[in-house]
């Protein structure tokens, strides 16, 4: 059951999180992000983070090229995650069967937000030539409220009136007659993400970094196998000890590989920027940084 001040808080946020989006660029209008704020109000942060990463995965190399409109993940996770917490659903197959469907769905309110703002849009064009700077701000807000709106409203009604619809599919897909159909969706949410990769690497120039690309993969393979084997050995070392040793092994920290990848990522650009530098005429000197020395051009 999800509480009314849960439906609140995560309707507010669902309003906020598409103006972060278009405007303040802050990163809280982001899979991953959703994930975290509808994990924290509805109480279950693991549930939350998993959906939120999940999904900022499966989207990870989709973009809006053209001006199109693209699936909504941000409002797919948050109500994804607040079903799988308020009904007990597997993660995995809330991002299956709630968090996908939905980003698609969300599409035509994303779509009916761009309309509204075209009507704005010419209002305000009107108002430029009649003068009326009053009336752009007004209009200007009520485009913002348009878009919140176009988030906000779905969701809303979605946490209120979906709840017992939820319930029910739930618990037919966990320990009803379809689970077998659940198990499928489950396995196939599992490969969503290895699919946002895919389209991730599809943009990115990665035959000219294959090098790199073989690289971080091997590291990381070794490191994960490597630290992997050393935490299971001291973990059983520790239980067949008569005292403790009082500390535990983990695996290795995503922020090592994530820096490690940094690393890779920075040498790549002083490559590019360096090799960018050539001189501009014969007599035209320029610096290891890349910076024109000589004043002849």
């Amino acid at each position: 059951m999800i509480e009314w001040w849960q439906i609140l808080l995560i309707t507010i946020y669902a309003f906020y999180q598409i103006l972060d989006e278009l405007t303040i660029v802050s990163s809280a209008g982001s899979p991953v992000f959703a994930g975290l704020v509808t994990g924290l109000i509805m109480g279950d942060l693991t549930t939350g983070l998993l959906i939120g990463g999940s999904m900022q995965l499966t989207v990870l190399g989709v973009g809006t090229f053209g001006g199109a409109s693209r699936i909504d993940a941000n409002s797919g996770t948050v109500i994804a995650t607040a079903f799988s917490v308020a009904a007990g659903m597997d993660p995995q197959l809330a991002l299956t069967t709630l968090a996908v469907p939905i980003a698609a769905l969300m599409v035509y309110t994303d779509i009916l937000a761009r309309m509204s703002n075209v009507f704005f849009a010419h209002r305000i064009d009107k108002n430029i030539q009649d003068h009326a700077y009053r009336s752009i701000s007004i209009n200007y807000l009520s485009g913002m409220i348009a878009w919140g709106l176009s988030r906000a409203l779905p969701i809303f009604l979605a946490l209120v009136f979906g709840g017992p619809f939820v319930a029910s599919l739930a618990e037919a897909m966990q320990h009803g007659f379809l689970k077998v159909i659940a198990d499928g969706l489950t396995l196939a949410g599992g490969v969503l993400p290895a699919l946002g990769f895919a389209i991730l690497l599809r943009y990115l120039p990665t035959k000219r970094h294959i090098a790199y690309l073989i690289l971080s993969f091997s590291l990381t393979a070794i490191f994960i196998t490597l630290f992997g084997n050393v935490a299971a050995i001291g973990n059983a070392l520790d239980g067949l000890l008569p005292e403790s040793l009082g500390r535990s092994y983990n695996s290795v920290p995503m922020l090592a590989m994530a820096a490690i990848g940094f690393a890779f990522a920075y040498m790549v650009y002083q490559r590019s920027v360096e090799g960018g530098s050539a001189p501009v005429a014969k007599n035209t000197a320029t610096s290891v940084e890349g910076e024109i020395e000589d004043d002849e051009l």
